[in-house]
């Protein structure tokens, strides 16, 4: 077994990374009771969704680390539960500025700017689009067709793989690995395109709701969990991090890029609840212009 074949430092490391592991868990958990007793219910399980995030990602890859064989398994779960977060990232900032119609209301005459990251970052000469429920529409869509079309394409490499069909480290035109991580690497481009655009619209009129720094963490957490795993998995497919016995190179590759994740979602955690833990009144103050008619009506 694992434990059995692994030396004092190794166990020490494993222990280690378990502890951090559960703190983090134990540290979402005390902020999901803070979050449900102290802020509104429509936006209660926005916020539990993204700060749940780190620490899913977290265990997954405790999980992967202690049982070798079951890497595949979580990273597909923590890849489905990430996405689902990009959507609610997005719903988050449409909530922050008291929902849709008054986000319309506040945006009435302005447009958004497209030419953003990740995808047309440096198509300056796109135009400008008019912030209507229409465009709304279709940024939400951006979000929610990964939220929807990564889970299905991830059932699908598991029954491929179920059948030899479908192996990780395999980028051969011919196997299926190659076109489905292709796709869901576009998908994964037009959902975060889709918030660049909200956040680069609202990012001033949310600084009283600390969005930058939150926007920040989430930005980190989409590096970490997709570019730096895929960078590490490309290292050791192509034997720049060499082979350990009884490991071999994509082994190793996953071991250190699942405990690289363990350290990073445990600071992301502990960041993420100084960041969200506010009181509810000051996170909403009466100079936020966004706030203002949601506060009119329910000033009793």
């Amino acid at each position: 077994s694992l434990s059995t074949g692994l030396d004092l430092p190794g166990r020490f490391l494993f222990a280690t990374l378990t502890l951090m592991t559960l703190i983090a868990i134990l540290v979402f958990i005390e902020e999901a009771v803070y979050i449900y007793r102290k802020i509104p219910s429509s936006k209660r399980s926005i916020i539990i969704w993204i700060n749940a995030a780190a620490p899913v990602i977290s265990t997954t890859s405790c999980i992967g680390m202690w049982v070798p064989r079951s890497t595949m398994f979580t990273d597909f779960t923590a890849g489905i539960f990430f996405s689902i977060v990009i959507h609610k990232f997005l719903m988050m900032m449409i909530k922050e500025c008291g929902g849709q119609k008054v986000l319309l209301r506040h945006f009435e005459n302005a447009r958004f700017t497209i030419s953003t990251g990740p995808c047309c970052c440096c198509c300056l000469c796109l135009p400008r689009v008019p912030i209507t429920r229409q465009t709304l529409f279709w940024l939400k869509l951006g979000t929610f067709q990964f939220a929807v079309l990564r889970p299905v394409l991830i059932f699908l490499s598991i029954v491929l793989w179920t059948n030899g069909d479908y192996v990780l480290y395999n980028l051969s035109p011919k196997g299926p690995a190659l076109w489905i991580s292709c796709f869901i690497g576009a998908l994964t481009l037009f959902a975060l395109w889709a918030v660049g655009i909200m956040f680069r619209k609202v990012r001033i009129l949310l600084k009283c709701k600390n969005i930058i720094p939150k926007f920040a963490l989430y930005q980190f957490i989409v590096i970490l969990n997709h570019l730096q795993t895929t960078i590490i998995n490309i290292f050791a497919t192509q034997k720049i991090i060499p082979c350990a016995p009884p490991l071999s190179s994509t082994a190793r590759g996953s071991y250190i890029a699942q405990q690289l994740l363990i350290m990073e979602m445990f600071l992301i955690t502990v960041i993420s609840r100084v960041v969200y833990r506010r009181k509810y009144h000051d996170l909403e103050p009466p100079e936020c212009a966004c706030e203002e008619p949601v506060d009119k009506q329910q000033t009793p």
